[in-house]
């Protein structure tokens, strides 16, 4: 069977056993706020204002391994912050919004071993010098961040870089460095603008390995009651699993035909999504 990881994004300690028990691998607290306000304020995106403490109160109920910690950018508090998420007892520590290889010999020397480094590539700079990135002593996974990459390229739709070439430039040079990556999020199946079915036959053909659920796995509920009242969550994530499984079992051939079709339907939803100046990144 072909393994594949879902984080789960909360700092709610019922709903982080729950979501695990049901079937989510890792659960994701996200510390970042520099800059993301201004990046992201004006869209329908979900802005996370967890605290370190959060670290703190999950760390006693979950397994060794699940408790992933995205930070700030690199900053002058990068070393406490660094510091603060392992003490706490933070499995992983994820770099969002680098631009290039200074930032994250900077942040894995500050990790110095004591934890996994999770590298975030969703700038132009990070996709253009994975390469060197993927190099770096430390640096143990990568997940392709598709929302902030989209708008910095200037895309219509979230989607359009993992059809456009970009995306299969990064994943083949993380193939061929050996290391373990995720791309973006998905949507329970038979929701969200592109299906979730087509995704996951992306991920198979890709190599990726793991993904975000994203807010329609939990419509932003505060307590387990409210995501049993909206789903089964156990079925939702299985029902993720098995079309993961199906596309690992089809051919070259009709991951292939596959493709075409998700290119077509993400062609179709971005010429109907408002324009967005466009940044044209370097071809790797």
């Amino acid at each position: 069977m072909s393994i594949f990881n879902f984080l789960f994004i909360t700092n709610n300690p019922e709903i982080a056993v729950f979501t695990l028990k049901q079937g989510a691998d890792r659960i994701f607290v996200d510390l970042e706020i520099l800059g993301k306000v201004e990046r992201q304020g004006h869209l329908n995106t979900v802005i996370s204002r967890h605290s370190p403490r959060d670290i703190s109160l999950l760390r006693p109920l979950l397994p060794y391994g699940a408790l992933l910690v995205r930070l700030n950018p690199v900053n002058p508090n990068t070393q406490n912050e660094v510091d603060d998420a392992i003490q706490r007892g933070a499995d992983v520590l994820m770099l969002p919004m680098f631009r290039g290889v200074e930032e994250v010999r900077t942040f894995c020397k500050a990790v110095n071993s004591r934890a996994k480094v999770c590298l975030l590539v969703e700038t132009v700079g990070a996709m253009e010098s994975l390469s060197e990135c993927v190099g770096v002593s430390g640096v143990d996974e990568v997940h392709i961040g598709l929302n902030d990459l989209h708008l910095e390229m200037g895309c219509r739709f979230m989607f359009e870089p993992l059809v456009s070439g970009h995306v299969e430039r990064m994943t083949a040079i993380l193939r061929g460095a050996g290391i373990p990556f995720g791309i973006g999020g998905l949507a329970r199946v038979g929701e969200g603008m592109l299906s979730a079915e087509m995704l996951m036959s992306e991920h198979a053909r890709l190599g990726s390995t793991c993904a975000i659920l994203s807010r329609t796995f939990h419509r932003q509920a505060a307590s387990v009651e409210e995501i049993q009242a909206e789903m089964n969550f156990a079925d939702e994530v299985q029902r993720l699993r098995m079309a993961y499984e199906a596309s690992c079992r089809s051919t070259t051939e009709e991951l292939k035909f596959q493709h075409e079709l998700v290119k077509a339907a993400i062609a179709d939803i971005a010429a109907k999504q408002p324009s967005r100046q466009q940044k044209e990144p370097r071809v790797l």
